[in-house]
Parts: C-alpha cells; sequence; structure tokens
C-alpha cells in the first residue's frame, strides 16, 4: 500500500504544468534543493514545484584555461 501511495505522488509531480524536471535544470546549470535555495543563489525555476527548486548561482562561473 506505501508503495502505491509513492508512485502516486511521484506520478502527480511529474504531470505538474510547471515542472521541467531535474535533467532540464542540471543542463541549464542549475541545482535542484528541496526547501530553499543557498546564499549566492537564485530560484530559476521548479525541478518538481512547489516542493523541489532549481537553484542558480548569482554570479556565472568562469574557467580559466
Amino acid at each position: 500500500m506505501g508503495i502505491l501511495v509513492l508512485v502516486f505522488i511521484f506520478v502527480s509531480l511529474t504531470q505538474h504544468g510547471d515542472a521541467h524536471g531535474p535533467d532540464s535544470c542540471n543542463h541549464g546549470g542549475g541545482l535542484c534543493r528541496v526547501g530553499t535555495c543557498i546564499s549566492g543563489e537564485y530560484l530559476a525555476q521548479y525541478c518538481f514545484e512547489p516542493i523541489i527548486l532549481c537553484c542558480k548561482n548569482l554570479s556565472p562561473t568562469t574557467t580559466e584555461s
């Protein structure tokens, strides 16, 4: 019974219109976080709305060669 509840919750989260999923967040340079973004990050979108946020750095990171 518990497994069915978890499956239902997962399906409900993935079917939400504003949920982009973790793959979209990661490809965009963000990280999925539960609750709130940490200092130095902003909410870019939702991985699974409204619980799991996609947070991105305020300043873009640069790589030096």
